[in-house]
């Protein structure tokens, strides 16, 4: 460093001072082998045989190269051309070409199809830590790209219409081309449930369907209505909610009809979003649009909740990703930085708050992958479905909620640059308030709660049964087993107003449960213990950073540090 002496000689009239005490960018680390939660995840939820491949993608999605396409996409974001300029309608979405290079990847790896295509245990888990790791280099993207993944139960559910599709969905290829299916070898598929009137509560919607010609099962249905929200306008084909004479129905809307011609669906304009910028969500209009009735007429919500479980789920792990994103960076960034004489690492109020955030994280990913094995085994296992059915509306809940508050936190780490728009945290920040509210929002994943043990109780006894797993590994969390066994055990179904009004408490109480139930199971002592002495017991847990003593803040937060490989 220069002295005042030596600055005030220099020729250069400009230098005023040496930049210094500041981080650099993190990159060039392998987004899997430098994350204990994750490795740990994959290898005991049945996806250990998939640990190169997944090492592989990991080692991309650090490349510098490849982060920098997170912060292109939301730069450039999406423009909509309703018309050519020659006067034709197109209906055309325009996106940056590091959109296309995310899609491009993340189709490659099979982001949208490995547990279709290559059906085996731990697909799903495997598929979901990729998924999970894309999500923290970009998440906007990722929307399209759960819906196709997503989308095949419920095509299948009507096999002729499946025949049309599915080969080009799953395929690994990339085809942004707008451009009918037959000219395609890979296709994107989109989903539209919501409306103006409505909302969450479809069965509002106002959109009507007739039959072209014969009514029924796997035959065209003319289309009259709009979507207030439609995400990923330019996919190929979308699954649409619509009222016919027996009521609201599912149906597969082409963007191009079979005979090469543009269908009627019409992109009125697109939403100013306050997150997600890279992915266009759109308002649209069916001015006879037409598409195939998926499964019968009135069985539109059974038909596309197949397809809504799937993308909770994606929800989750894309919630964790954020978390796990910022506090990386946030890591990264207290190893260099230094205040008051010593390094932010070092500190014991700033090791408080950075463990505080990794348990937080411990408990989205533990949770996140034990229901990547649900989805493996819920075919074969009942107990599996039943515990699919349930906890996946309760994590949905939790963890995505859990992540703006998460994301906050490591503005705060970060201090003043950290609401800088050119670093990565308000990206991250705002993609947080989104998953909360896309497909369900906290009540309605709190009433679905209530729904699914009202009408099928052996889900609630699934899940207290993977809860019991772990009676006896820790004191605080078996008192607190005992409080919330007494909470079921008090259900009143002819007390709907009381439920309901108390949803929330039980829902984050059981959320809580699991989580620390996979912890004292499967994690650290030194996490499991610090996780239910901050979280179960009785004084409550409110702010990051309040931690009680004696946790072994080190060992917490070095299983989070982006600079130690774990494998």
């Amino acid at each position: 460093m220069k002295t005042a002496k030596e600055l005030q000689a220099s020729p250069i009239v400009g230098e005023t001072h040496q930049v210094q005490n500041v981080a650099n960018e993190l990159h060039s680390y392998n987004l899997f082998t430098t994350d204990a939660a994750l490795l740990e995840g994959v290898k005991r939820e049945g996806g250990a045989w998939g640990v190169s491949e997944i090492a592989a993608f990991g080692e991309k999605c650090g490349k510098p190269e490849y982060l920098e396409l997170g912060f292109l996409a939301n730069k450039y974001t999406p423009e909509l051309d309703t018309h050519d300029r020659f006067g034709n309608r197109v209906d055309s979405v325009r996106y940056h070409g590091a959109y296309h290079e995310l899609m491009k990847s993340a189709l490659e790896e099979g982001l949208h199809s490995q547990p279709w295509t290559h059906p085996r245990e731990g697909a799903h888990v495997v598929r979901g830590a990729k998924a999970f790791m894309q999500s923290q280099v970009e998440a906007g993207h990722g929307c399209p790209v759960t819906m196709t993944f997503a989308s095949i139960p419920s095509f299948r559910l009507q096999p002729e219409v499946a025949a049309i599709f599915e080969s080009k969905i799953l395929n690994r290829g990339y085809d942004p081309r707008n451009v009918p299916i037959d000219e395609k070898q890979s296709i994107t598929v989109g989903m539209g449930m919501t409306e103006k009137q409505g909302g969450s509560d479809v069965r509002a919607n106002s959109t009507m369907a007739t039959p072209v010609n014969q009514p029924g099962a796997g035959q065209m249905y003319s289309l009259v209505g709009h979507k207030w929200f439609l995400s990923a306008p330019m996919c190929d084909v979308f699954l649409i909610l619509a009222q016919t004479a027996a009521g609201v129905s599912c149906f597969a809307v082409p963007r191009w009809l079979p005979d090469g011609t543009k269908n009627a669906l019409n992109v009125i304009r697109l939403k100013d979003k306050m997150g997600n910028k890279s992915n266009a969500s759109s308002e649209v209009e069916f001015r006879g649009a037409q598409g195939w009735l998926i499964g019968d007429e009135g069985r539109g919500v059974p038909t596309i909740i197949e397809m809504v479980s799937l993308t909770r789920f994606d929800c989750m792990g894309a919630s964790a990703g954020l978390m796990r994103a910022g506090l990386a960076n946030a890591i990264h960034h207290c190893k260099q930085r230094a205040a008051f004489g010593a390094k932010l690492i070092d500190q014991p109020l700033m090791q408080n708050v950075l463990a505080d955030l990794q348990l937080e994280y411990e408990g989205a990913m533990a949770f996140s992958m034990r229901m990547a094995r649900a989805l493996d085994k819920k075919d074969s296992d009942e107990h599996e479905a039943h515990l699919a059915r349930l906890a996946t509306a309760v994590g949905k809940y939790w963890i995505c909620k859990r992540a703006p508050q998460h994301s906050y936190e490591i503005m705060e780490c970060i201090g003043g640059s950290g609401v800088m728009e050119n670093s990565i945290y308000p990206r991250l920040f705002r993609e947080s308030v989104i998953n909360p509210i896309w497909e369900g929002s906290g009540n309605v994943q709190c009433l679905d709660v209530l729904r699914a043990i009202g009408k099928t109780p052996a889900v609630l006894m699934a899940f207290n049964a993977e809860l019991n797993k772990a009676r006896g590994g820790n004191s605080i969390l078996d008192q607190y087993l005992d409080g919330l066994n007494q909470q079921f055990m008090q259900l009143n179904p002819t007390d709907m107003h009381g439920l309901q009004y108390s949803a929330r408490t039980m829902v984050d109480q059981m959320a809580l449960a699991f989580e620390a139930s996979l912890l004292v199971r499967h994690a650290p002592t030194a996490v499991s213990e610090a996780f239910c002495a901050s979280r179960l017991a009785a004084q409550g847990h409110h702010n990051y950073g309040a931690l009680p003593k004696g946790v072994n803040v080190k060992s917490i937060i070095e299983r989070a540090d982006p600079g130690v490989v774990k494998a």
